[in-house]
């Protein structure tokens, strides 16, 4: 008798102290409500990945700025200081800085020039005028452009749906933990019965200790979903790259704008990550051209202006030369037919990789509807189980106070009936789930 009474009031005190250092913790975590379209918009504006796509679209656009050379001229300027004995190049310096004399061809002098310095100043023009083969690389790199705008906006309906299956996760928590909390208040009441009961010595002790065991379970399971709760929220805050440590309260899980009226039953071909694709198949097509313009000649103007002197910084002489230069590179050994080859082949790769991901998520689409559809039933069925299992709870409980049945009876009928209410909301859960998934894979691009 007293090793009972010992343990009940250990057990009693654990339970006490925890639920006190629990409730210490949580205070520590600030609380505010969360509106699934608040959550929504914030993750689309902060989430990094988001600012990595932008970066990357930034980076495509840059990348297509470099091909502006391809039409623009491109000027230097060059400051060079020479000095040889070089026969030829000594004459030629005397040429440039148009200092010869008569002695100058003295073949003595010729023969043995000295040390000859030159100092030159250079100003230097190119300008493309035909390279067919650089205008659709030029074309290529604009589409890279249109690619990442729409891998962008991939990345935001892959995160609204991200958003969306935690929201769903934390109304989950919460509906467990509401849940929880009726089914302790009644683990609670029906030990106060038991314990009454046992003190009048109408029933065994091995009751009351049944009853205890289902309140701490009932407990244990509590804090967990309190866990959970903050888990999720924790993650909300990641998504939408806010610190973490705030607990959100959320909307009632029946009211998330879900509906099933228009929901599309085929994948649609302008789907961003699609068009994407369509995109880089337009791209591969591009450099296949500019693959077989590379037979093409190429023609492009050139022009320099320089001048010589023999002493630093010396500005006398002054030279120019201009011209115009075709150039036809006839037989590359061959590589440029096998480069055409190459990305001919790559080409029809990307074409297979397009038509396998539509099928792909087509039957990935078609396995939704059928969980949707599943879904709606087990919530219809949940919804009679748990009518049934209140009036079984509530015809045990009057016989319990009658003392016809057993604390034990009384004890699985309340689990029962917290299990078929959890699975109800787990069944509005994977609902909901669906069709926000339904929606990310049907999710289309205005063109």
């Amino acid at each position: 008798m007293y090793r009972t009474k010992r343990t009940l009031f250990l057990t009693t005190l654990i339970s006490i102290l925890f639920n006190f250092f629990y409730s210490a913790s949580i205070a520590q975590d600030s609380t505010r409500f969360l509106a699934l379209d608040a959550a929504i918009t914030a993750t689309t504006n902060n989430n990094r990945a988001v600012q990595l796509a932008s970066l990357d679209e930034n980076i495509a656009a840059a990348k297509y700025k470099q091909t502006d050379a391809i039409y623009l001229p491109q000027l230097g300027i060059s400051y060079t200081a020479f000095s040889t004995n070089n026969p030829l190049h000594a004459f030629g310096f005397k040429l440039q800085q148009k200092n010869i004399t008569q002695n100058d061809f003295n073949p003595a002098l010729l023969n043995k020039p000295g040390a000859s310095p030159d100092f030159t100043t250079k100003l230097e023009l190119q300008q493309p005028i035909i390279n067919m083969d650089l205008v659709y690389q030029r074309k290529a790199a604009a589409k890279q452009i249109e690619i990442y705008k729409y891998k962008t906006r991939r990345s935001k309906e892959f995160l609204t749906y991200e958003v969306q299956k935690a929201y769903l996760q934390l109304q989950l928590a919460y509906d467990a933990k509401k849940l929880l909390e009726e089914a302790l208040q009644t683990a609670k009441s029906v030990y106060t019965f038991t314990n009454d009961h046992y003190l009048q010595g109408l029933i065994q002790k091995s009751d009351v200790l049944n009853a205890q065991v289902q309140a701490t379970t009932v407990e244990t399971r509590l804090a967990k979903t309190n866990s959970n709760i903050r888990n999720a929220s924790d993650y909300l805050s990641l998504l939408m790259a806010m610190p973490a440590g705030t607990v959100y309260t959320v909307e009632n899980s029946d009211t998330i704008p879900f509906t099933e009226k228009d929901m599309p039953l085929k994948i649609d071909s302008s789907r961003s990550d699609f068009a994407a694709m369509q995109k880089g198949l337009e791209a591969s097509a591009l450099m296949m051209k500019a693959g077989k313009k590379k037979y093409l000649p190429k023609l492009n103007a050139f022009a320099s202006y320089q001048l010589n002197d023999k002493k630093p910084l010396g500005f006398g002489a002054n030279a120019y030369l201009a011209g115009v230069q075709l150039t036809w590179n006839i037989f590359t050994g061959n590589s440029t037919k096998n480069a055409i080859a190459t990305q001919n082949w790559e080409h029809h790769k990307m074409e297979w990789e397009l038509k396998q991901q539509l099928e792909q998520n087509q039957l990935e689409l078609t396995k939704a509807y059928r969980d949707l559809s599943d879904a709606q039933f087990d919530i219809q069925q949940q919804k009679l189980a748990i009518e049934q299992a209140k009036e079984a709870l509530q015809i045990l409980q009057n016989r319990y106070n009658q003392g016809l049945v057993n604390t034990t009876d009384v004890l699985q009928a309340s689990t029962q009936y917290s299990q078929h209410k959890f699975a109800l909301a787990q069944a509005l859960f994977n609902a909901n789930i669906t069709k926000a998934y339904i929606q990310f894979l049907t999710s289309t691009t205005t063109k």
